[in-house]
């Protein structure tokens, strides 16, 4: 876990499968000087352990993000969340709405029922007969144009327990996000790539929330094009700030 700056309302950030608060360096750097920003390692990523029951689903992983938040005594808080970490903040902020002051959700996964059966079948029986070549081709088709940034994830991935990678894929394809969005009322955005714009999409779901498109970039945004990233970042924490003085 990274915790640095002072002031300010407080900003959580919560990694992808496969990833951890690395990924989020650069944001650390951008809020340290105005607030405090945390950035947490999930069960199994990082430098935390995998859980000993081996619950990878994104209730006990929200559970870690309650734990981080009640430990630093935080109480009201952004919280920013991607890909499956985006269903963990999602799954959080549906538990606790009373405590999340914004929602920003980067590139986050969808409506894990709308991905048809059998194309949810194959590729989980792929990773149980053939996990190396079937994740790490999965991975190098969404790490985006960057050969470095994609380097770099696939050492990340390499670096993940096979068992977090394979329970937290299958959380991923059953995962429901409604009972959450229907208790979450607070400002949320999300910010997607093109090809995360579609029926399964979260802010496309019941009657839909803001959304921002950022072109030519992977899955990960943040490490792909950074500035852009935190510039959205910093748009919506001014505008989350505002809505609560203006109460």
């Amino acid at each position: 876990m990274d915790d640095v700056g002072r002031g300010g309302l407080p900003v959580v950030l919560v990694h992808s499968l496969a990833g951890s608060s690395a990924h989020w360096s650069g944001t650390l750097e951008r809020l340290r000087p105005t607030r405090r920003v945390i950035a947490l390692d999930l069960r199994g990523h990082g430098r935390s352990e995998p859980p000993k029951n081996g619950d990878y689903s994104m209730a006990g992983m929200a559970g870690d993000v309650e734990t981080v938040v009640d430990m630093l005594d935080i109480r009201k808080f952004i919280l920013v969340g991607h890909s499956m970490g985006g269903g963990v903040a999602l799954t959080y902020a549906g538990d606790h709405p009373d405590r999340i002051a914004g929602l920003l959700l980067l590139d986050p996964i969808g409506d894990g029922s709308q991905i048809p059966a059998d194309e949810a079948k194959t590729f989980l029986e792929a990773l149980d007969t053939n996990y190396e070549s079937t994740i790490q081709e999965y991975w190098r088709q969404i790490a985006g144009p960057d050969s470095t940034v994609r380097e770099r994830l696939l050492s990340d991935l390499r670096a993940t327990p096979r068992e977090a990678v394979v329970r937290v894929l299958h959380e991923v394809m059953r995962f429901d996000p409604g009972p959450a969005l229907a208790r979450y009322r607070g400002p949320i955005l999300s910010v997607v790539t093109p090809s995360n714009d579609a029926s399964f999409s979260l802010h496309r779901l019941r009657n839909g929330f803001p959304y921002h498109i950022v072109q030519g970039t992977g899955h990960w945004i943040q490490l792909d094009k950074p500035e852009e990233f935190n510039r959205l970042l910093d748009n919506f924490l001014e505008a989350t700030v505002n809505r609560k003085r203006e109460r």
